[in-house]
């Protein structure tokens, strides 16, 4: 299982990378090796607000569909607009497709997520 040294993560496997206010949210390599081939992803709008634990969008693949939730609260700044043409992306590069950019409405909710070794573990715990 890759996981990326610097990111933060979620239970529900998705990641952030922090740069200042902005926080960039995917879904991490364990997420997408379940999910199989990904076909499409449904993705917010700019300007749209979320709670940390709020679902964000959508994921299909030829097995099933997941939510995708947002790990910190804030409002979409930018879409990953080039995921909605190539949702097989993220089965590529996962920790380089992002699907959105929020600026976060309190950078300190980062605390509430795990680094790669707590998720490294929290994966192993999990049976995953």
């Amino acid at each position: 299982m890759n996981i990326i040294e610097g990111l933060k993560y979620s239970k529900d496997h998705e990641w952030v990378r922090a740069e200042g206010n902005k926080a960039y949210i995917g879904i991490t390599n364990y997420a997408q090796l379940e999910l199989g081939d990904i076909v499409y992803i449904e993705l917010p709008s700019p300007g749209d607000k979320f709670e940390a634990g709020d679902v964000l969008g959508v994921v299909e693949s030829v097995k099933t569909a997941a939510d995708v939730y947002s790990p910190v609260s804030g409002t979409v700044v930018e879409v990953n607009e080039e995921l909605a043409e190539s949702p097989e992306k993220v089965n590529e590069v996962p920790y380089e497709s992002w699907f959105v950019i929020l600026e976060m409405d309190d950078p300190s909710e980062l605390e509430n997520l795990m680094d790669e070794e707590e998720y490294g573990r929290y994966c192993i715990e999990e049976g995953k």
